[in-house]
């Protein structure tokens, strides 16, 4: 998203979410799930969990060392239960489902890379949060803007916010038609780099084989869409597609296979930033494609907030068995109110982005992965999430010179 976005008279953006039901996402919060049963009982664990599933089988694969023991498929056939893969008709069941395990340890040369990072290894010193490097190699990306609240681009906060509200009026029983399987995609009109309209809603659900199309999207558009968006971003032109394929019963495992780490920009920002590549779910907090990237967030939320800019990426590489980052770039697109050098230092000054300190001072040795697993990881107020706090705002507002009355709306 270069600067010339910013001065478009009009243009369109679009971001998509998924239901908790979708098979990747499925295969997301399962592999969490087993994350943070382990975390919960041995914090130093290194944890690498991917998760497939098909037609009646769980597939749960990776590298895990541990001094713990945990039952996967009971934990597997617990969330596909939470779910709502309840009943045979679905073509998933929990109950029924076959669960199959294979887990090794992680490999010994990376788990001294990650043990004894580089630093320590050159200097037999260190301050102790030295020890950590960096799990692979990457780059991580962290956004923020002032067009929400919670400092998110527009659609993809729409999204989330439709396919959550599918999710719950079909666990109320309120669209008792509803299957666990959809999607949402939003495509937002932007004029001169803030949004104006919405201008296209799209929505695919799952349900039952005797429902008509036309109860469908009579339900979805009444207590689906108007619950979510706001009257003022709607207008005569608005469109709103519900199913658009005609019918959608066949769906979850059994209408796709899903895999963890599919949905990568549905757990970031929608497409709006620039994405690494690296997936998220799985992965104990070494694994820095996690851990950097909630870091990356924590960092562009504080800046915004504080006013620094009103839309800001970061990003931060690292190489294997590194504790430092290799680089940091920036970029404001325009929207700085001080010089891009200053920011820069400001948050080389304010935020330690060492794998050891990202761990302490944002407390991610803990079982808190599985609720981020579907609906996002970044913009979510319904969490207390430590990489969604602005505590540094004031910190950093202070140190550039800015008043409190430049913090943006939403900061």
């Amino acid at each position: 998203m270069t600067t010339s976005f910013m001065r478009a008279a009009k243009t369109l953006f679009t971001s998509e979410s998924v239901t908790e039901g979708h098979p990747d996402k499925l295969c997301d919060q399962i592999s969490d799930a087993v994350l943070d049963a382990i975390l919960a009982e041995d914090a130093d664990a290194r944890v690498a969990c991917e998760t497939a599933a098909t037609t009646g089988l769980i597939f749960v694969f990776g590298e895990i060392t541990t001094s713990t023991y945990v039952d996967i498929p009971a934990i597997a056939r617990q969330v596909v239960e939470d779910v709502g893969y309840t009943r045979a008709k679905y073509g998933f069941d929990a109950t029924t489902a076959g669960v199959i395990t294979s887990i090794k340890e992680q490999s010994p040369e990376i788990a001294q890379a990650v043990d004894l990072a580089l630093e320590v290894r050159d200097k037999d010193g260190g301050d102790g949060l030295d020890a950590i490097g960096a799990g692979d190699q990457g780059m991580m990306i962290g956004f923020a803007c002032t067009e929400t609240p919670e400092l998110m681009p527009l659609p993809i906060s729409l999204a989330h916010a439709l396919t959550r509200r599918m999710a719950a009026v079909r666990k109320s029983g309120e669209l008792g038609f509803l299957r666990p399987d959809g999607k949402s995609q939003v495509t937002v009109e932007y004029r001169y780099g803030r949004p104006a309209r919405v201008d296209t809603i799209v929505l695919a659900a799952q349900h039952d084989p005797g429902v008509t199309n036309e109860e469908i999207q009579e339900g979805l558009r009444e207590v689906v869409v108007k619950a979510v968006v706001p009257d003022n971003l709607l207008d005569n032109d608005t469109r709103v597609l519900i199913n658009p394929s005609g019918r959608f019963s066949v769906g979850g495992p059994m209408g796709d296979a899903g895999l963890t780490g599919r949905k990568i920009i549905v757990d970031t920002y929608g497409g709006m930033a620039r994405h690494g590549g690296g997936a998220f779910s799985g992965k104990d907090p070494t694994k820095v494609d996690r851990s950097g990237a909630y870091a990356a967030r924590y960092v562009a939320k504080n800046v915004v907030a504080a006013g620094l800019a009103d839309r800001f990426e970061i990003q931060i590489s690292y190489a294997i068995g590194v504790a430092q980052p290799v680089s940091l770039h920036i970029e404001t697109f325009g929207t700085a109110r001080i010089d891009e050098e200053r920011i820069l230092e400001l948050i080389r000054a304010h935020f330690d982005l060492r794998p050891g300190a990202i761990i302490r001072d944002l407390d991610l040795m803990r079982p808190i992965y599985r609720q981020v697993a579907a609906y996002g990881h970044f913009g979510r107020p319904d969490l207390d999430l430590p990489w969604e706090r602005t505590d540094k705002a004031a910190l950093l507002r202070d140190a550039a010179g800015l008043t409190a009355a430049e913090i943006p709306v939403g900061g």
